[in-house]
């Protein structure tokens, strides 16, 4: 019993040292570089979509890499994903979730792709109408 009192009185102390407060100004100095960043290459991105500088058929190529980017500034400051040992959970769930999306959005497309090859032509379907 007087070694948890112990222990609570040694949190009181610490919070009066001002150790909540620098690991609170820390974690705002975080959000507010990543805040940065991200508007950054939200800027970024305008400028190339606007500018001759960058050539136009790299213009889909540079937003891509951009919003990739965008992605990852959104993931390590603001959601906080790590590769710490006990994010792994985390890290996991979003390959597996990163894997979903891209079979449906490219098994869609890879379908719909199929399916205008191989269908009829219109004028053909017409003609079997008569």
């Amino acid at each position: 019993m007087t070694m948890e009192a112990d222990r609570h009185n040694l949190e009181y102390e610490e919070d009066d040292k001002g150790g909540a407060s620098d690991e609170h100004s820390a974690r705002v100095g975080t959000y507010v570089l990543g805040l940065g960043l991200a508007t950054l290459l939200t800027i970024a991105s305008f400028w190339v979509a606007e500018t001759n500088i960058v050539y136009a058929p790299g213009i889909p190529v540079a937003l891509a890499t951009l919003a990739v980017a965008q992605m990852g500034v959104h993931l390590v400051f603001f959601l906080h994903l790590t590769t710490a040992p006990d994010n792994t959970n985390n890290v996991l769930a979003l390959a597996f979730g990163l894997l979903i999306v891209g079979l449906i959005v490219f098994g869609s497309v890879w379908i719909m792709a199929h399916l205008n090859h191989n269908l009829m032509p219109v004028q053909q379907m017409i003609q079997m109408q008569r």
